[in-house]
């Protein structure tokens, strides 16, 4: 069949399978690159990745996994694609990095369910005892709409809401390039409570601390948690408002996750770039300014993308063998291209003068276009979507050469069984990170 973009109310419901693949091998290919020009540098011995299939999280298994040869463990919460609908873009992304890793023998596994489940936290715990590995380096990058707590059974929902008063705020709709003015009401207190029950930093504890009593935490581990701060403008919906409050239980969570493992833990949280993510485009007032950043940086030439800002986390900031440069609040920081006085005076300019008229000269809105449809697989260099594929998909390294026999490297792929399946439709991911 052909598999063409679906885009309902800025949310894109399907994923192409050899989009996906193309593009998590392109990530590859700039680790490999990026290898080749530092050189052997120390780095993770063995890594787990919380939300390893898009984004931030895809791009840090792929920075362990081919920029230092670390084995990995990644988890994440898909669709599964059937002979007439697509998966998630996850899904795709996952199987991309399977057979990757399988082509080149390294040690990863993959596994498909809820994070926030004791299930799947004892799963992982028995993968890494299996495997023999202890974690030297634990990421949390989930971003997730819904939680249900695992020991009350009580689901809840996040929201992206204002706290305290009504918000309004010029955006522009990517796809129609039209500017128009969003007005969300304030969130109420229980909706603040469950979207910090969702995107807070309590399920990063309790992930910590069953891997801690498992013994399967290496001593003097790192864990990192990725967020965001953003310019002051996006404060009211973003740092001020409901997922500001979960990004704040977050960073309070890091100072505490020291104590829970007895090995000399380091817990951190990575402030890092806004970059757009499959819930960019629904969040007030975030297209029109990562749009105007994107152009600012682009003309700079310091813009980056997912996997070149983990890179840079990995190469700049983690392992470097010098003591590691924290704020005063204690985070790395990853946004200091972003945040720079002289990138933000500019945007702060041209969103001052944005009209319909000059939209297009001021802002890279179909840059923000095409990294949206990329995240689903779309639009990416090389791929014929004039072709009909399978939604079942193949990597597409297996399309291109036929599907052969599995490697050697110890890659599973997700089990059927102990996954619950994400409607394609629902939200997605709240939160830029």
């Amino acid at each position: 069949m052909l598999i063409k973009p679906m885009v309902r109310n800025s949310i894109c419901i399907n994923a192409h399978p050899l989009g996906c693949a193309a593009d998590t091998e392109r990530q590859i290919e700039y680790v490999r690159e990026r290898s080749a020009s530092y050189g052997r540098l120390s780095g993770p011995k063995a890594v787990l990745v919380l939300g390893c299939s898009t984004g931030y999280g895809l791009a840090t298994r792929i920075g362990a996994a081919f920029g230092f040869r670390a084995p990995t463990v990644g988890v994440s919460y898909e669709k599964e694609p059937s002979e007439t609908s697509t998966g998630t873009p996850g899904w795709y992304n996952n199987r991309a990095f399977d057979a990757a890793a399988t082509a080149e023998a390294l040690p990863a596994l993959t596994l498909n369910g809820d994070a926030f489940s004791k299930e799947t936290k004892a799963r992982a715990i028995e993968t890494a005892r299996e495997l023999g590995l202890k974690f030297d380096l634990v990421v949390y990058s989930l971003a997730s709409p819904v939680r249900t707590d695992p020991e009350s059974g009580e689901m809840y929902r996040s929201v992206i809401k204002p706290i305290g008063g009504p918000y309004r705020g010029l955006t522009v709709d990517p796809f129609t390039k039209e500017l128009s003015y969003a007005e969300v009401q304030p969130a109420t207190q229980a909706e603040t409570a469950a979207t910090v029950k969702v995107m807070g930093g309590e399920d990063w504890e309790l992930w910590i601390r069953a891997l801690a009593e498992a013994g399967v935490l290496a001593a003097g581990a790192t864990t990192v948690a990725y967020s965001y701060v953003g310019p002051k403008l996006s404060w009211p919906i973003y740092r001020e408002g409901t997922i500001g409050a979960a990004k704040a239980h977050l960073e309070a969570t890091a100072a505490r996750l020291p104590a829970l493992a007895p090995v000399g833990l380091h817990a951190y949280v990575s402030i890092n770039k806004a970059l757009v993510t499959r819930a960019s485009a629904v969040i007030p007032v975030i297209p029109l300014y990562m749009s105007l950043l994107f152009r600012v940086m682009k003309d700079r030439g310091i813009h980056e993308d997912c996997i070149a800002q983990i890179d840079r986390l990995y190469r700049e900031r983690l392992y470097t063998g010098a003591p590691l440069q924290l704020d005063e609040a204690g985070r790395i920081r990853l946004d200091e291209l972003e945040m720079g006085q002289a990138v933000q005076a500019e945007v702060d300019a041209r969103i001052q003068r944005v009209t319909a008229e000059n939209l297009m000269e001021l802002a890279d809105v179909e840059g923000f276009r095409l990294d949206f449809l990329r995240a689903h697989g779309f639009e990416v260099e090389g791929v014929d979507y004039g072709a009909e594929v399978s939604p079942i998909g193949l990597p597409l390294r297996q399309a291109r050469h036929g599907a052969g026999k599995r490697g050697s490297g110890l890659v599973a792929a997700p089990e059927k069984s102990s996954s619950r399946a994400m409607d394609a439709s629902a939200s997605p991911p709240s939160g830029l990170v």
